[in-house]
């Protein structure tokens, strides 16, 4: 029984918040008074493994998934036909890959996590806003994919049961989400959650079964739905069910809400690049993103395009499709579904995993390093993304659904665009990475705060937020605030004027009003001396003197 806690540790675990502290990791870079962990330490020669081949399978498996399927069935669902869809998806891709590239170069370079790296730009504190914004996202996109997975789970439930399709449900409808739902939601969040726990590297053949299922799975559901449709003639022949201008503005929407659906990745990037042999083996990203995600979202539109013509409604949701299957009755249909529902939920599982979990566990360790190591901070995401943001309420339809992939785009594209226009414009590619772990270094700027980022990031936001604010109350209340049609407009390509007009702003203000104590000569990989710097506070040059650990980096590339 040594696993289990004794009666006066556990009394201490729930009177005293002190119990729950950690002990306090040796860190490179960051001063004695500073709590950090290790995870936060620039990444040794040894673990920057990540290939040319590397990049191109995880965004294989990223990107051939439910959620891109989605993505493009949603689109038909909201009006475009298959000639607007593949073009916004396109788009939207293309224009989300140039800062994927731009801001991975910097992970791949300096080898530290994006928590880190926002220190630069927004400064020490104020790079924390930008770390609870991108953790709280990342939770919530977590509970999304559980939800999407719960999906998968009714689906392999009533295809052995057929008779869980007939479970009364306690729940109201207000809720979005019916007594069975819940029951499905609890049972793949409880397989989900020890998986979480385990670090990636481990779980290599769970990844493996995805990138060989998963596009099974998929090709053989659009596969079905494009025979029994008939062929592609009558897919293809499907028109937009808008027109003129309401069809231009809802296409720019689309392409912002994919550009939107990989802003996270956008931004958080270098928690990847990081890991990576060279500088040059990520910049395959530019074309691969775009290639890929409209491939895996293609397979959605088809497959979403048949769905009206096979059922004369169109199903955005391929487990939908599942479900119909099983209730033909045929043993046939329910073993297809079963194995499909397999597929998907694997899907979701190493989606979760890689790209929710682990970012918004990291971001968490740095909120509360004396608290959260990086298996609490899974636990702690786990918990809130599925049961504090309700998420079955976002995937309750493909408006919410659009709505909610546009929204978040707004407050991460000035965040993207901020750190992109930092390193390569204003500081030209030259970083004190030691200072980037001291609150009294040149990254403090005032009282850790950069005003410039701060107006850029305040300017980029603004003018999107009536548009956002009429974009939630229509499609959580049926209600719409009075919006003007320019705003209304311009929240069809927030994403795009977000990243623009922050690398603008923040650009235009560094070259008007310098900060001069930040600009270095060439990029320092290892701790200092600093004398009497301008910038640099007392405290800061007395940590740094103390300090003797070196850190052994490559140079530039």
């Amino acid at each position: 029984m040594r696993f289990l806690p004794s009666k006066r540790r556990l009394v201490a675990k729930c009177t005293s918040l002190t119990a729950w502290e950690l002990p306090k990791e040796p860190s490179a870079l960051a001063p004695e008074y500073v709590w950090s962990n290790r995870d936060m330490d620039p990444v040794g020669p040894e673990d920057q493994t990540w290939s040319v081949w590397t990049w191109m399978a995880y965004w294989a498996t990223e990107c051939i998934s439910l959620g891109t399927w989605q993505t493009g069935g949603s689109m038909l669902s909201s009006g475009l036909s298959w000639r607007e869809a593949i073009p916004a998806v396109v788009l939207g891709s293309a224009c989300t890959s140039v800062p994927m590239v731009l801001n991975g170069a910097i992970g791949a370079d300096l080898h530290v996590p994006f928590s880190v790296i926002v220190r630069s730009s927004f400064g020490y504190y104020f790079g924390y806003f930008c770390i609870i914004s991108r953790a709280t996202l990342a939770m919530f996109w977590l509970g999304t994919v559980t939800t999407n997975g719960s999906t998968a789970v009714t689906a392999m439930i009533q295809a052995i049961w057929p008779s869980y399709a007939r479970v009364s449900n306690h729940i109201e409808s207000t809720m979005g989400i019916t007594t069975q739902g819940m029951i499905s939601f609890l049972i793949f969040w409880i397989v989900q959650l020890p998986l979480l726990l385990i670090p990636p590297q481990k779980l290599r053949p769970l990844f493996l079964l995805k990138l060989i299922i998963v596009p099974a799975a998929a090709l053989a559901t659009m596969g079905w739905c494009v025979n029994h449709a008939g062929g592609a003639g009558p897919i293809f022949a499907a028109k937009a069910t808008l027109t003129g201008s309401a069809k231009a503005w809802k296409f720019l929407s689309c392409m912002s809400s994919v550009s939107g659906g990989l802003s996270t990745l956008a931004c958080n990037i270098p928690d990847f690049s990081r890991y990576a042999k060279s500088n040059k083996g990520q910049y395959v990203q530019l074309p691969f993103i775009p290639i890929i995600y409209t491939l895996g979202t293609l397979v959605g539109i088809i497959g979403t395009s048949a769905t009206a013509v096979i059922y004369g409604e169109l199903l955005w949701n391929p487990l939908n499709i599942y479900i119909r299957w099983i209730e033909t009755g045929s043993s046939g249909g329910r073993a297809a579904a079963f194995f499909c529902g397999v597929a998907w939920a694997v899907s979701q599982m190493c989606t979760n995993i890689t790209a929710n979990s682990i970012s918004a566990a990291n971001d968490l360790t740095v909120l509360f390093p004396r608290y959260l190591n990086i298996k609490r901070g899974c636990i702690v995401a786990a918990f809130v993304g599925a049961w504090v943001f309700v998420p079955w309420r976002i995937m309750a339809s493909a408006a919410n659904f659009l709505t909610f992939m546009g929204g978040y785009a707004i407050f991460l594209a000035p965040i993207a665009g901020i750190i992109c226009s930092d390193y390569w414009i204003v500081k030209k590619r030259k970083i004190d990475i030691p200072a980037l772990y001291d609150p009294h270094g040149r990254y403090r700027y005032w009282y850790g705060v950069n005003w410039h980022a701060m107006v850029a990031f305040l300017i980029s936001l603004g003018p999107n937020l009536p548009g956002l604010v009429n974009a939630v109350s229509s499609t959580t209340n049926g209600s719409h605030i009075h919006v003007t049609e320019g705003a209304k407009h311009l929240y069809s390509f927030d994403w795009l004027f977000g990243f623009v007009m922050s690398v603008f702003v923040y650009t235009a203000l560094s070259l008007i009003f310098p900060h001069q104590h930040v600009q270095v000569d060439e990029t320092i990989r290892t701790i200092e001396v600093i004398h009497s710097e301008p910038g640099v506070s007392a405290e800061g040059e007395k940590a740094r003197s103390l300090a003797t650990t070196l850190v052994e980096t490559k140079s530039l590339d």
